[in-house]
Order: C-alpha cells, then sequence, then structure tokens
C-alpha cells in the first residue's frame, strides 16, 4: 500500500509553492515616453490639417501599391528574420522568469548487483524526487527577468520599425519603376519627333536649303535617344530586380503591376506635437527600452556581489523489489549561503561595465531622438522645394514651347540658324523630362516623411509580451 508522503516534506513542497507565485508575477509594462534628454521645440517647422495615418499608402489612390505593400509585409525575408529575431527575444525572456522557479527533477533507478563467489543476485530499485530553489534576496534573478522582457519589447518595435522601413522603400522603388515607365514613353514619344525633324532637315539639305551640318547634328540628336532608351530600359529591369527581392520573389519571376501613373499627393499631414513623436517612432520607443533594460541590468550586476541563499529538499524510497518502494522514505532539507570573497575585481567591473552601457544608451536615445526630428524637418523641406521647383519647371516648359515653335517657324522660312532650333528642342525635351522626375521626387519627400512619422499599423507580432 502507499504511503503518505512525510509531514515535512510537504509543507518544504508547499513553502516553494508559495514563493514562486510570489516571484514569477509579470512585470509592469513601461509607462509611454514622457519625457525627453533636452528640450524640444512644441512644433515641427511646418504641418498640415489629415491626421497621419500608419497606414499612409492608403491614402496615395493607388491600388498596385496597397498590393505591393501587403505583399512585402507578408513575404519579405528581412521582416520575417525581424520576426525570428522577435521570437527568440521572447523565448530568452521566458527562459529568464523561469529561474525564479523552483526546480523539481525525478530520477529512478534500477540496479542488479552479482555475487560470483555465492552465484546469487540483489535487485535494488530507487525513485528519487529532488527540489532546490533560489531565494531571491537581492532582486538579482527579477531584476534579469525584467530586463529580459523589455529587451523582448524593444525586440518588438524594431520589427515595426523594419516593417515601416520597408514599406516605404517598396513605395518609393514603385514610383521609381513608374517614373522610369514615363520617362521611357517620353523618350520613344521623343525620338519620334526627333525622327520627324530630321526628315524635315534632309528634304531641305536635298533642296539645297540647309548645310549637311544641320543633317549630323539632328542624326547625333536621334543617336542619344537610342542611347538614353536603352539606358532606361536597363534602369527599368534593374529597379523591376529590387522590387522583386522586396517582395521575397525572385529577381525576373516578379513584374509590377503595368500602371505608369504618378498620383497626386493627398493633402499634408498633421505632424503634431514634437513630443508625441516619441511615442510614435518604434524605434525611439526601442531605443527608450534599451535604458530601462539596462538599469535593470545594472541592478542584477549590484545584486551578484551579495550572498545568495539557496534550499533544496530530496525525497528518495528505495526497495529490492517494486512493492518494497513505498515502505521506507528518506528526506533531506539542506539550505545553502554562499557569496563572493575574492574574484579578483571581477563582479565589481561588471558594475562599471553595465553603468557605462546604460550611459551609452542614454546617448544613443538622444541620438535616435534628434534624427528623428532631423527627418520630419528634411522630409518637410525637400517636399516644400521641390514644389517650388515643380511649379518653376512647368513655366519654363510653357516658354520653353513658345520658343521651339518660334524659332521653328524662322527656320523654316530661312530667317534662323539650326543651331537655335536644336538648342530649343533639347531644352524643351530636357524640361519634359525633369517635370516627371520632379513629381516623382514629390511623391518620394512625401513617404519620407510618413516615414519619419511613424506609428504602428496592424502587424503580426505574435504572442503578446
Amino acid at each position: 500500500m502507499i504511503k503518505h508522503f512525510p509531514f515535512r516534506a510537504a509543507c518544504l513542497l508547499w513553502i516553494l509553492t508559495l514563493l514562486t507565485m510570489q516571484t514569477t508575477s509579470c512585470s509592469r509594462a513601461p509607462e509611454q515616453i514622457s519625457a525627453s534628454p533636452f528640450d524640444l521645440p512644441d512644433r515641427f517647422s511646418l504641418s498640415g490639417d489629415v491626421a497621419a495615418s500608419a497606414q499612409w499608402w492608403q491614402n496615395m489612390n493607388d491600388p498596385a501599391l496597397v498590393a505591393l505593400i501587403e505583399h512585402a509585409l507578408s513575404d519579405n525575408f528581412s521582416l520575417l528574420i525581424a520576426r525570428d529575431r522577435l521570437a527568440e527575444a521572447r523565448a530568452s525572456a521566458r527562459q529568464a522568469g523561469a529561474r525564479l522557479s523552483p526546480i523539481l527533477e525525478g530520477d529512478g533507478q534500477g540496479k542488479t548487483l552479482r555475487n560470483y563467489q555465492t552465484d546469487s543476485t540483489k535487485n535494488t530499485l530507487l525513485l528519487e524526487l529532488a527540489a532546490s530553489y533560489e531565494i531571491d534576496l537581492w532582486g538579482r534573478l527579477a531584476a534579469i527577468r525584467d530586463a529580459a522582457v523589455l529587451n523582448s519589447r524593444a525586440t518588438r518595435d524594431d520589427l515595426f520599425t523594419a516593417a515601416i522601413s520597408i514599406a516605404a522603400e517598396v513605395a518609393q522603388t514603385w514610383y521609381r519603376i513608374v517614373e522610369a515607365e514615363l520617362q521611357l514613353q517620353l523618350m520613344q514619344k521623343q525620338k519620334k519627333t526627333n525622327g520627324r525633324v530630321l526628315e524635315l532637315i534632309e528634304l531641305r539639305f536635298h533642296a539645297g536649303q540647309s548645310g549637311a551640318p544641320d543633317v549630323l547634328q539632328q542624326r547625333q540628336l536621334v543617336e542619344s535617344n537610342n542611347a538614353e532608351l536603352a539606358d532606361s530600359r536597363r534602369s527599368l529591369q534593374l529597379l523591376n530586380h529590387k522590387l522583386a527581392l522586396l517582395l521575397g520573389e525572385f529577381p525576373g519571376s516578379y513584374t509590377a503591376p503595368a500602371t505608369p501613373v504618378l498620383p497626386s499627393l493627398p493633402p499634408l499631414p498633421d505632424t503634431g506635437i514634437v513630443l508625441d513623436l516619441l511615442n510614435r517612432r518604434p524605434d525611439i520607443r526601442s531605443s527608450y527600452l534599451l535604458i530601462q533594460a539596462e538599469d535593470r541590468q545594472v541592478a542584477a550586476a549590484i545584486a551578484d556581489r551579495l550572498p545568495r541563499l539557496s534550499i533544496s529538499a530530496n525525497l528518495s524510497t528505495s526497495g529490492n523489489q517494486a512493492g518494497d518502494l513505498f515502505n521506507n522514505w528518506f528526506t533531506t532539507f539542506a539550505a545553502n549561503i554562499a557569496g563572493p570573497i575574492i574574484d579578483g575585481g571581477y563582479r565589481k567591473a561588471e558594475v562599471e561595465k553595465r553603468k557605462a552601457k546604460m550611459n551609452r544608451r542614454l546617448n544613443e536615445y538622444g541620438e535616435t531622438v534628434l534624427r528623428a526630428i532631423g527627418e520630419v524637418e528634411d522630409a518637410l523641406t525637400q517636399e516644400k522645394t521641390e514644389a517650388e521647383i515643380l511649379a518653376s519647371l512647368k513655366t519654363r516648359l510653357k516658354l520653353a514651347k513658345q520658343t521651339v515653335n518660334h524659332v521653328a517657324d524662322r527656320y523654316r522660312m530661312g530667317a534662323e540658324d539650326y543651331q537655335r532650333v536644336l538648342l530649343a528642342l533639347i531644352s524643351y525635351q530636357g524640361l519634359e523630362q525633369k517635370i516627371i522626375k520632379s513629381k516623382r521626387l514629390s511623391i518620394n519627400y512625401r513617404i519620407s516623411l510618413y516615414r519619419a512619422l511613424g506609428g504602428n499599423f496592424p502587424l503580426d507580432t505574435g504572442q503578446e509580451d
């Protein structure tokens, strides 16, 4: 008949359970960032009236862009790697938390001893339960656990940072593809125009109304169009390769949707209060969490210089046969205290190292905040300046078109040198290409602004910390 555990062993297991309940409770989530390492301006230099959306690509009126970004957020390998890092960090946090729990191990043995002198055998069976537990007197284990949890939360924000960067890079690559396609179409149109002009000049040459240099210069212009077309096709192919890689596809196996349109920019978003940026940007939150994690590591290093107290208990039974196992019980209970006496200054140096690392984290946090503010201001300045440039280019294009028409009429009448016609034509066609590029740059700077403003959009991060 199986007998009950001895009273002392039962009390020991009950005490260990109570200690586990007290020490494995979840750490409180860190508060939001409410202060900066330096004085911040109240607002940014420019701001709109529309609330900034984390999923900004939904407002670009471009279904192709929406499909591409959703594809990338699902299959991009850099993002998958960031998810794996998050899973690793969470597992490390669970490991650190497990060290606050008692350890209970079981062992079963069976031995057969043979005496060759008497030609007899003796069987011995042993069952044993061993429990051990380190009492976290100075909070060392709790500090290590808290640091690991904070690191996992920082890694989660790193995942959001990667997602924001990938979404922006996909969008910017996509609109570079659109620009390349539009430039290709424009160059083909310009080549046809230049070809018709060449035919006109050749007719005038055969009629003795123009010289051979006019024909040769126009032929050079047509040939330069061929070189530009070849270069544009190469750029378009390379951009499609880059987009495929961002989507997690083989280069050449994916072709972007054929919708060569540069959309009009939506209204400028409300850039908000500068202090709000500290909570919107996941890279800033991550840097802030790393400071807190390092602070807990300092506490753990200090506690490591103090004595440790641990307790252990052992419960075992043995017998020659299975029926004898639970007849005899053996219990042991031990308490152990240990601490460093001489370690060559190792633990003291560990404290100093952790404090230095925490100071580095503080400076990295300040640098991250400054860089974030600078990115917003840069994007605002670039978009505003590019709008002025685009307006000037459009005005110059109208004037260039009038110039082309005017000098072409005078050339046909023999009142103008062909050199003026050629220069006017090159200037007009160059402005057409610059306008397409300027429109794409305006979109690029707006994407940079959305990226700089940050914000968390729906993203599968697995279990919560």
